[in-house]
């Protein structure tokens, strides 16, 4: 008998609880007076890393007043919580010199299931945000140098005044099941030993969101999909993918697995019994804790996976 499906917490990424005030972007002297308001609290930022602390409470991200940040990096505005304060990230080449106390720098795959939904939700964004401007400093309509613009949200051409906004690609991440309800799980060569996930794979041009996760299972696993159901979404700013969540049912007449040997080099159709005996013997270890695809697994298998399971 199948398992009733659970509805675990949103993924670690996918939180937030900072309103992001769009219409503020270009409020040139509205910037100026949140940036220098004693309340506005500012994150420094450095190759995807910024400080946190640990505390009785549990793992913060150190936040600091703006007359406290260096004075060299871009400002990123980041938006502002139900009390009126104002948050910004500056992005530097490193972050500034030690500060006091116990604070460490952390990327969001270390910590982002630890933060509170206000501090992932900052976190996301600002290394979102850093990953695009670091990486599209010219036009690709000229070739031109471009400039931040909106408050770190959108880069204009210096030549021909072209617009750029932080770009996002699109990938879906699936959940197959069969007619017997195991789920489909495959492994990369590059992971770890052990490590087993759901199918994944980037949407093409022209192409839908459920024709991207029928093709994707046939390309990787050989398996034809007959059913697909959006489940939830994630940003992945690795550098900037936004994870979009199927399940799906495959084909009575279509489950036989034929690996693709490049995206995938095996790939198995598991039951509930049969994953919690490999989480147990530590032969099977589940994905990521902040990644979509452990949210997908639970709420199949029905609950949150052991904290045995090591990953």
């Amino acid at each position: 008998m199948a398992a009733k499906a659970a509805e675990p917490v949103a993924p670690a990424l996918s939180r937030g609880g900072v309103d992001r005030a769009a219409h503020r972007r270009f409020d040139e002297p509205w910037l100026a007076a949140a940036w220098s308001h004693p309340a506005t609290r500012v994150l420094p930022i450095a190759g995807g890393e910024a400080f946190v602390v640990d505390t009785e409470q549990g793992t913060e991200l150190v936040l600091v007043p703006s007359f406290e940040a260096p004075d060299e990096g871009d400002r990123y505005f980041l938006g502002t919580d139900d009390a009126g304060v104002s948050y910004f990230a500056l992005a530097g080449e490193s972050l500034p010199g030690r500060l006091d106390g116990d604070a460490r720098p952390a990327g969001l795959r270390e910590v982002a299931g630890l933060l509170s939904e206000r501090d992932a939700g900052l976190l996301v964004h600002a290394v979102a945000l850093e990953n695009w401007h670091r990486l599209h400093s010219f036009c690709s309509r000229c070739g031109h140098p471009t400039r931040k613009a909106g408050a770190g949200h959108v880069r204009r051409c210096t030549s021909c005044a072209a617009e750029h906004y932080p770009r996002t690609d699109p990938a879906v991440i699936m959940l197959v099941t069969d007619d017997q309800d195991r789920c489909l799980l495959g492994r990369q060569s590059i992971w770890p030993e052990g490590r087993w996930s759901t199918l994944a794979g980037f949407v093409e041009p022209g192409e839908s969101l459920e024709q991207a996760v029928v093709r994707e299972v046939a390309e990787e696993a050989g398996v034809r999909v007959a059913e697909v159901e959006y489940i939830a979404s994630q940003p992945w700013p690795f550098p900037s993918s936004l994870m979009l969540g199927f399940v799906a049912r495959a084909h009575p007449d279509g489950t036989r697995i034929t690996v693709d040997g490049e995206e995938l080099s095996e790939a198995r159709w598991v039951s509930r019994a049969e994953l919690r005996a490999g989480w147990e013997s530590g032969e099977m270890l589940p994905p990521s804790g902040i990644s979509i695809a452990r949210h997908l697994i639970e709420r199949w298998y029905g609950e949150p996976i052991p904290a045995a399971a090591r990953w």
